[in-house]
């Protein structure tokens, strides 16, 4: 009854004091808040207001300073001058550079002709060194913008030529960029602007313009300007305090100093400077009047709304930064900061919808960064992150205004190309891509140069729906891919055909390989007289069930392509090496590709089938072709080396077919060098073709390599062969590629005590010689 009476009259003192707590809490929380808030928000508004001015004063002094600039910029005879061979530097000095320094104060100029190559600078101090490689990248992004607009400004005619029409009216026909910057630490506000004529020009094609620069510091006069349009006190140019690179955006942070600050970046993102003023804050002042009254009150209930407004702000400022980290996250690249492939899609989708219905065609390109995995296995992965953010950069800059651009995933981009008005247009738009990015990129002390290859789809043409446009796009990706990289391909029909050719190959091939269909034949080579085989090239062959007979030049390329190189390869390895036991005597050769090198085991792999076959490593024989070296990567010569010192034997395949250098044979003593079966082909009688084969014989001795001449068809090469001391001879002359018992056979006759070669009395009639592996 008592624990009945005290747990009552507890829940009654509490249903009383509770709320009456309560009360007095939010009355007074109330109270102040409301004060604080007003407070808050009407200094927040005067702050704000007064940054907008500030950006409207900075804004007004670039569109006059692109206004000053207008004099010289749009100008029928400045327009033929610039535009001239050898332009007359002594009138673009007078009537230009020097004139705007004379009646607008513009200290430094510059022309940045259709090549980007900088001419006729101008500065009034000749004793500052201000043209730097900073100021030229900085400038670029401002000079890239210019020269888009004004190639989107030249619109084609019905007769076909470019007619230069800007979408506004007359007397407003700047194409023209503004902006600040930083020359040795002082800021400077820039104008870049397009010399345009004054007469509506027409021209054979659409080329870029020459762009004029102007720059005149951020002084002290300069910022009395601002200051009187604002009529803000304490009006100060300070030091780049933050070392942000995340845009040209200014901090709309409230501050706590008394002190407004609005800050300059370049177009880059880099800092420059900070305008500082004294701010007014009528809501603190307010706040500051009536603060005693609320004193008393405040204190005693300070612990509580204190806990309470720190832990609102505090949860309300973490859920606000996980929300926008997470929309950003889940919509762009965390590298790059560029859209992500949902982000695109939906982008993408919307642009087709936009487009729909009307007189205009969107482009979808797929881009796809060349031989990518070369500078991450040679230079690291941080490097790799780097080029990723460069290429970027460089297609935000080159890409139309409307333009899409985003990362699908590791070294592949996209973008979207609205208004495409032809395919000359769009093919002027994608030179414009691949030489921005075929520019060098500095990674530390390393300059890298960057590829592209891109697949373009276009809609309407080849659909509208945004899956369908992508897929097309990709393939036509690896069109320009199988064709050689560094290039485009537009869609067309009968890629889809190739496509699904390629990948039914690729599937019958890992079932052949899963169900021991292939087989192997064997091409003999003689030493010099003709008196022995010394040597067997192993040479992969694939006949399907059905009888059908499948080039190795149709199925080495798909097992490059789907990675089943290293298995057919060591296929290939492992069943020569276990024939080699019928030949004693005789070297197996076998061709390795450059895709198996990469193999972190490969190595390991060659030594357990020599083991398991009990073969001595010296009978073994790698051939390699010069791609091998393509990415100049360590590993391949590591690898080679250590089986060059277990005894295997290395050779240089197809020699003078490929990069034509002779720096590998320096970096690795290969122990047989093939002669290219082109040179032999194109003797018959030449005597340049006969000296060049006599040079690489001769080049091949020097070096102490075993020289093998392949692609011998006639009697007449393989005398030539002879008296000029070619170690080894192989081709259809000698013997066509046989089967293991043809081969027996063979070696038995040839080889045999009864035997003796052939010398110079073989009658073989010469075959077509097939692909090998």
């Amino acid at each position: 009854m008592n624990y009945s009476a005290k747990n009552s009259g507890g829940k009654i003192a509490g249903a009383i004091i509770v709320p009456m707590v309560a009360i007095v809490l939010i009355s007074v929380f109330g109270i102040f808040g409301v004060m604080h808030w007003s407070a808050h928000l009407s200094d927040r508004n005067a702050e704000q207001s007064q940054h907008t001015l500030v950006a409207g004063a900075m804004q007004l002094t670039q569109n006059h300073l692109v206004k000053q600039q207008t004099g010289v910029a749009i100008w029928e005879e400045a327009y033929h001058v610039v535009n001239q061979t050898d332009p007359d530097k002594n009138w673009i000095h007078n009537n230009m550079t020097h004139w705007l320094y004379q009646n607008h104060g513009f200290t430094k100029s510059m022309l940045i002709d259709r090549e980007l190559a900088v001419q006729s600078v101008y500065a009034h101090d000749l004793t500052q060194v201000w043209m730097t490689p900073n100021l030229i990248e900085d400038l670029r992004p401002a000079v890239a913008k210019v020269r888009a607009r004004y190639i989107v400004s030249m619109k084609k005619t019905p007769s076909g030529l470019y007619r230069f029409a800007p979408e506004y009216n007359e007397t407003r026909r700047s194409i023209a960029e503004t902006g600040v910057l930083s020359i040795d630490g002082q800021p400077h506000l820039f104008t870049a602007s397009a010399v345009v004529p004054q007469i509506l020009s027409i021209s054979k094609k659409r080329t870029p313009p020459v762009t004029l620069v102007s720059l005149m510091p951020l002084n002290g006069e300069k910022l009395h300007e601002i200051a009187e349009m604002t009529r803000l006190e304490g009006f100060v140019l300070k030091g780049f305090e933050e070392s942000s690179t995340a845009g040209p955006q200014p901090s709309r942070r409230a501050n706590t100093d008394g002190a407004g600050q609005f800050q300059l970046y370049s177009p880059l993102g880099r800092g420059v400077g900070v305008l500082g003023w004294n701010t007014t804050r009528p809501g603190s002042q307010m706040l500051d009047r009536i603060t005693p009254f609320l004193a008393l009150a405040a204190f005693m209930i300070a612990a509580l709304v204190i806990a309470v407004i720190v832990f609102t702000r505090l949860m309300t400022k973490r859920l606000a930064r996980s929300e926008a980290k997470a929309v950003l996250a889940a919509r762009h690249d965390a590298l790059s900061g560029l859209p992500n492939r949902a982000r695109f899609h939906a982008l993408l989708k919307e642009a087709l919808e936009t487009g729909f219905g009307k007189n205009t065609n969107t482009a979808v390109v797929y881009i796809d960064l060349d031989h990518f995995k070369d500078i991450n296995d040679t230079l690291g992965h941080s490097a790799g992150d780097q080029v990723i953010v460069a290429v970027a950069q460089r297609l935000k800059w080159v890409i139309p205004d409307d333009g899409i651009v985003a990362r699908i995933s590791g070294d592949e981009f996209a973008m979207v190309i609205r208004n495409c008005e032809d395919d000359e247009w769009l093919e002027y738009i994608l030179d414009q891509v691949q030489d921005e990015i075929g520019r060098p990129i500095m990674i530390g002390s390393h300059e890298l140069f960057a590829s592209l290859s891109m697949g373009v789809a276009v809609a309407p043409r080849d659909g509208n729906d945004p899956d369908d446009l992508l897929r097309k796009a990709d393939i036509a990706l690896y069109d320009a891919k199988a064709n050689g990289r560094n290039r485009r391909s537009f869609f067309e029909a009968n890629m889809e055909h190739q496509v699904q050719s390629r990948d039914r190959l690729s599937r019958e091939l890992r079932l052949a390989l899963q169900n021991d269909e292939l087989d192997l034949a064997y091409q003999p080579q003689s030493d010099t007289g003709g008196r022995r085989i010394v040597s067997v090239e192993a040479l992969a062959r694939w006949t399907k069930p059905d009888g059908t007979v499948v080039s190795p030049a149709q199925f080495i390329p798909v097992a490059e392509e789907t990675g089943l190189i290293n298995e057919l390869g060591i296929w290939v390895l492992n069943k020569a090496c276990a024939k080699a036991h019928d030949w004693p005597g005789v070297i197996v050769a076998v061709n390795v590709s450059p895709n198996q090198f990469k193999h972190p085991r490969f190595v390991e792999k060659v030594m357990a089938i020599l083991a398991a076959n009990n073969l001595p490593p010296q009978r073994l024989e790698i051939e390699v072709t010069e791609s091998v070296f393509a990415g100049r990567n360590d590993s391949v010569l590591k690898a080679l080396r250590r089986l060059k010192n277990l005894g295997v034997k290395v050779a240089l395949d197809d020699f003078g077919s490929g990069y034509s250098s002779l720096s590998y044979l320096r970096r690795f003593p290969f122990d047989t060098l093939k002669i290219d079966r082109d040179f032999l082909s194109g003797m018959n009688g030449n005597p340049e073709a006969e000296a060049i084969l006599v040079s690489i014989i001769q080049l091949g001795k020097a070096l102490g390599m075993t020289i093998v001449a392949e692609g011998i068809e006639t009697l007449e090469q393989l005398r030539f062969l002879q008296a000029h001391d070619c170690h080894r001879m192989q081709g259809y002359y000698i013997s066509k590629p046989r089967s293991e018992a043809d081969l027996t056979a063979f070696l038995e006759e040839f080889n045999g005590d009864s035997g003796g070669g052939f010398g110079t009395d073989l009658s073989f009639q010469p075959r077509k010689v097939g692909a090998r592996f």
